[in-house]
């Protein structure tokens, strides 16, 4: 049986040669490994061993968010949808990464996913927060389109992310949502209970609207009047 020493070196070992591997994979070239990275995620995510696929899902976040393009967000966007809760937070990581760098080309592919995407998907509650945490000008607009998805659930993570957001352009988007009943569960530390949609928007309306009130700049008071002269005598 190794020691504690040995094993500790064996693993420093291994992570010394993951990333020599990585950084070959890496030179191969973006058109070359895209595809291959392809195969590998749909296995990947086809494997019925949780452990297997976390340690294969995640090596290959890593390597996409190294790369660009259409293929390679649709890609990340695939894992941050998929059962391993590790690999979604890095596919989370690749692709915000990517926004902050190329956020035309994650926006499209956000457009994609939403069309391309089934009921249900965890990518589609997720993306909204992804949205809010990069901040463009064009993530209100975006996080508008999540408002008209039929999965009441993911209307619900797009209402609190356009609240953490801050942005007023979304106060439009959430006054059509107020007469929406439609219910969500809260999750637990929230107390567990259910809620509407329409409360939802009409809190996070509250709370834009309030923030566009103090971004307001306020307006210059006019100065008083000067004090009438008196006549002297003559």
């Amino acid at each position: 049986m190794a020691s504690v020493e040995e094993t500790l070196t064996a693993l420093f070992d291994a992570e010394r040669a993951a990333r020599a591997h990585h950084s070959a994979l890496r030179g191969e070239g973006d058109t070359k490994l895209v595809p291959v990275l392809a195969k590998a995620t749909a296995e990947a995510l086809k494997l019925e061993d949780e452990a297997e696929a976390t340690i294969r899902l995640i090596r290959i976040a890593l390597l996409l968010g190294d790369l660009e393009g259409d293929k390679v967000v649709d890609l990340l966007i695939d894992i941050l949808g998929g059962p391993s809760p590790e690999a979604r937070v890095a596919a989370g990581e690749g692709l915000e990464g990517l926004a902050f760098d190329r956020f035309k080309e994650v926006a499209l592919g956000i457009e994609r996913a939403l069309e391309r995407l089934p009921k249900g998907s965890a990518a589609l509650g997720e993306l909204p927060f992804l949205l809010a945490e990069v901040g463009e000008p064009g993530c209100a607009k975006l996080l508008g389109r999540f408002l008209q998805n039929e999965d009441a659930e993911v209307v619900a993570s797009a209402i609190e992310a356009m609240a953490e957001l801050g942005d007023p352009a979304s106060i439009p988007f959430l006054a059509k949502l107020e007469k929406d009943g439609r219910q969500v569960q809260l999750d637990d530390d929230e107390g567990g209970e259910r809620v509407s949609i329409a409360d939802l928007a009409h809190e996070a309306k509250e709370i834009l609207e309030e923030m566009a009130a103090e971004m307001s700049p306020v307006p210059p008071r006019k100065p008083p009047p000067p004090p009438p002269q008196k006549k002297g005598r003559r």
